[in-house]
């Protein structure tokens, strides 16, 4: 696996006695998961799922080319919150005005004026829409707050709403 790795999901809370899953999905499309994989995890191990009902999801480990069934809630119970990863280029390529949340990690981010307010440490989504870290400031990812994305320059403009003090 590179080094470039996409978080694209993490498995939930068993789901019956039969081995299923409650799966929690961060594609644009939460059916689309299962499409993505075979998925790696924290620890190398490698995942394939499928949908049984919406959210619910059939797990199997591949272990020497061969699919291991999660086939009781113990097992299941042990991979609670295991996130599922591919690698970068296993993704579609973005159109002009698209890239993935991780591709802003890194890029400086430019204030009023031309001022560099640091660069983008992590992108956080909780729920309510993603915000970047920028050092101690966070901003909500929005098109009035961040009105340009420069991936080729390695820059994003930042144009914090008045509530929010740049330092």
């Amino acid at each position: 696996m590179s080094d470039a790795r996409i978080l694209m999901g993490v498995l939930g809370r068993p789901h019956g006695v039969r081995g299923l899953m409650h799966a929690h999905s961060y594609t644009a499309d939460p059916a689309d998961l299962a499409e993505y994989g075979p998925f790696v995890d924290d620890r190398g191990r490698r995942w394939r799922l499928s949908w049984a009902s919406a959210g619910v999801a059939r797990v199997v480990e591949l272990v020497d080319g061969r699919e291991i069934a999660l086939t009781d809630r113990d097992a299941a119970e042990k991979l609670v919150n295991t996130r599922l990863y591919v690698d970068r280029d296993q993704l579609p390529a973005t159109d002009e005005d698209e890239f993935y949340l991780t591709d802003l990690v890194g890029l400086e981010a430019i204030g009023d004026g031309g001022v560099s307010l640091g660069r983008v440490n992590a992108v956080h989504d909780y729920g309510a829409g993603a915000s970047l870290e920028i050092g101690a400031l966070l901003v909500p990812f929005t098109r009035a707050a961040v009105p340009h994305v420069d991936l080729a320059a390695g820059r994003i403009t930042v144009a914090p709403p008045a509530e929010v003090v740049a330092p």
